[in-house]
């Protein structure tokens, strides 16, 4: 099984594939050996960015995106935080709240989540190349909100400990998590999926009495008392 830096190459060359920096300040390409280039001698044009979109202009069905949120709406879902520990030159660990996730594979032991390609905090986790999937419990509606604002310190007053493996913040008082490795990273549209290989993961029967925290339709809810907005 690839270690943790075999996962974190595979995230950064996802990052160097489509232009992202990988450090700050660092180039995006190795610089060249061999002789001293001719100076007098035109630089070569950077290669094209690829394409990263799953279907072409042409082949976009005529959809409405508020109705495609409206209808997609009525799926529940769990609530998720994502985590990475600090990495390279990160001071501190990183983390976003998370609703598109899911189990993937049971051999080997798979997970995914998906993140809009435009996340300023999937970098950070990409160069860790590691993150542990924190699933919410019912009453945990204020932790997924800090963690799902931008540019603000997400853990402050925040507990959490090391995953056992990748040293990924555990948060205390969820009712279960899962410690991972990043395997591979595809594109998909407007989001990138992430699929981690789990390396540890566990529970908390006392946290997991409540349920689980729900999202539907726009608002949070839980087990038999899932809050749905009528129309005025």
């Amino acid at each position: 099984m690839m270690g943790h830096a075999g996962m974190a190459a595979t995230a950064v060359r996802y990052l160097r594939s489509v232009g992202a920096p990988t450090s700050a300040g660092a180039p995006t390409t190795a610089p060249a050996t061999g002789p001293t280039p001719d100076p007098d001698r035109a630089a070569p044009a950077p290669a094209p960015r690829p394409a990263l979109r799953a279907v072409r202009e042409d082949e976009r069905a005529p959809l409405d995106p508020a109705a495609f949120r409206d209808v997609l709406g009525h799926f529940a879902s769990g609530v998720t935080i994502v985590t990475a520990p600090a990495s390279g030159t990160d001071s501190a660990p990183a983390g976003f709240a998370c609703q598109s996730f899911a189990s993937l594979s049971l051999d080997p032991p798979l997970v995914t989540f998906m993140v809009a390609r435009t996340s300023t905090t999937w970098p950070r986790i990409a160069r860790a190349g590691v993150f542990c999937v924190n699933i919410l419990g019912a009453g945990q509606e204020g932790l997924c909100r800090a963690f799902a604002v931008s540019g603000a310190d997400k853990f402050a007053g925040v507990s959490h400990a090391p995953a056992p493996v990748t040293g990924s913040p555990r948060l205390a008082g969820v009712p279960a998590w899962i410690d991972c490795m990043v395997q591979a990273v595809h594109t998909g549209g407007d989001h990138l999926i992430v699929v981690g290989r789990v390396a540890a993961l566990g529970t908390d029967p006392e946290a997991a009495g409540p349920g689980p925290l729900l999202f539907h339709r726009g608002a949070f809810g839980r087990l038999g008392n899932c809050s749905v907005p009528h129309d005025a």
